[in-house]
């Protein structure tokens, strides 16, 4: 399950256009932040996606990638020209064949090969007809979905909904989100050729007067059990009351937010273990209802007259972790092994106290524990140190490529610290008012598997 949200320059405070993503995946699943550079590629060549390999194009941009560590794919990025994608999955009535190009797998390769957001629609959608999608897309378990893209730049966005190598979209006015549904309905700029046609044949609707997008292809049980229609009207309603004054405080907000239905109350303050799927900042509850938790957030700020910045946590649960700022320019090839540094080595399935992936599930699982008083030790330090890179990224003024790379690693290297620092005094902590011991039990399960260190696993 994910989130996903833009908000285009009529509705920011500062005239730039606001991306923000939420990614919800396996709880071991761990994320990578990735840069790659602007590539060229002999005549011929091919690329390997999850399933199979594609031709390759002549250039590929330079990209900046949060990906699940298993996968080439990717959850959210973007690219040299400031281009962003998100992927949502989404479900439908037509089976999600075997084999294809996964929703990660597009998303990458609309980075890679687009300069803006029109353009990046149009690959995306080239490929579905040419190719197909399809596969799992599921680390651990198997899981079979169709996708849905907000696609966004400096000036513009398209919410683009797909199903099998059918898709239509829609051109963004103002705000928009999307979450594990088809929203589109019998309003779209775009579609394929066949649309209409296919849900007449299936005798979904009797033709275009009475052709509904949403209503003839949604799936009916996968999309109501995800709860995408509490969360998708959530992040949109919380777009719009701040409709003209947007900031990245409020994406980030957003991303952090639990209840869609409303807060908690005083006297029940939230908890992961009594969250849903409606959360946005989403929670692991278990593999049968509630198999998620958000692995990677990210918000990106794409000014119209200066380099864009990309806020990530690089960790998981966003409530508990602190989004860092990362630039991509003409200076980045050159600069990332020192950005790079700060991140540790790319994660992968075991636990490594090197890896910011790795170092942050540690203190988000410490957390778990005694949600209310943890997360309280050191919440409002976490605000106060993120607020401080917010307002220092501000007040840096003009064109910040030449110091971007040392801006981005000095706030990484305080946020590590600052993190280790809270894992230990939360582990410290004695608990008050310890989870169910079934919730307990599930996550002893998966931190063992991951080899988390038996401080941890209590």
């Amino acid at each position: 399950m994910c989130d996903t949200l833009v908000a285009l320059p009529s509705a920011t405070s500062d005239g730039s256009t606001l991306f923000a993503k939420n990614s919800d995946r396996e709880p071991n699943e761990a994320q990578a932040i990735c840069f790659y550079p602007r590539q060229q590629h002999p005549s011929g060549a091919t690329v390997q996606c999850t399933y199979f390999a594609i031709p390759q194009v002549r250039e590929t941009c330079a990209v900046l990638l949060s990906r699940p560590f298993w996968m080439r794919g990717a959850e959210m990025g973007a690219n040299e020209h400031g281009v962003v994608i998100g992927n949502e999955a989404v479900f439908a009535k037509v089976r999600v064949p075997k084999t294809g190009l996964t929703g990660m797998d597009l998303l990458r390769l609309g980075l890679e090969r687009a300069s803006t957001a029109d353009a990046a629609l149009d690959v995306i959608t080239s490929l579905l007809e040419t190719h197909g999608q399809g596969g799992s897309g599921g680390y651990r378990h198997a899981f079979f979905y169709h996708n849905s893209f907000l696609i966004a730049d400096r000036t513009s966005a398209w919410v683009l909904e797909t199903v099998d190598r059918h898709w239509a979209a829609r051109r963004v006015t103002g705000v928009a989100s999307i979450s594990n549904g088809l929203t589109i309905r019998n309003a779209f700029d775009l579609a394929s050729p066949d649309l209409v046609s296919y849900a007449v044949k299936r005798g979904w609707c009797q033709g275009r007067d009475d052709f509904d997008f949403a209503r003839c292809y949604s799936d009916f049980l996968y999309t109501r059990f995800s709860q995408c229609r509490a969360r998708q009207p959530h992040t949109e309603a919380g777009l719009r009351a701040h409709a003209g004054r947007v900031t990245v405080a409020d994406m980030m907000a957003l991303l952090r937010s639990h209840a869609s239905t409303g807060s908690t109350a005083a006297d029940r303050p939230y908890t992961p273990a009594a969250g849903s799927n409606g959360d946005i900042c989403m929670h692991y509850g278990n593999d049968l209802i509630r198999g998620s938790q958000t692995t990677g957030s990210l918000v990106a700020h794409l000014r119209p007259d200066r380099t864009a910045v990309y806020w990530l946590t690089g960790t998981s649960a966003p409530c508990l972790g602190l989004f860092k700022p990362f630039c991509l320019d003409g200076s980045t090839v050159d600069s990332w092994p020192e950005v790079a540094a700060g991140l540790g080595p790319e994660p992968g399935a075991r636990y490594d106290p090197a890896v910011l992936w790795w170092e942050g599930e540690r203190l988000h699982r410490a957390v778990l524990a005694d949600y209310p008083a943890r997360s309280a030790a050191f919440i409002r330090e976490r605000d106060a140190l993120e607020a401080s890179f917010l307002a220092t990224e501000a007040g840096r003024g003009g064109d910040p490529s030449a110091s971007s790379a040392s801006f981005s690693a000095h706030c990484l290297q305080q946020a590590r610290a600052a993190q280790v620092e809270w894992a230990r005094r939360v582990e410290a902590m004695p608990v008050t008012r310890p989870t169910a011991w079934a919730y307990r039990r599930r996550w002893r399960a998966h931190s063992s598997v991951s080899g988390m260190p038996q401080a941890v696993i209590r």
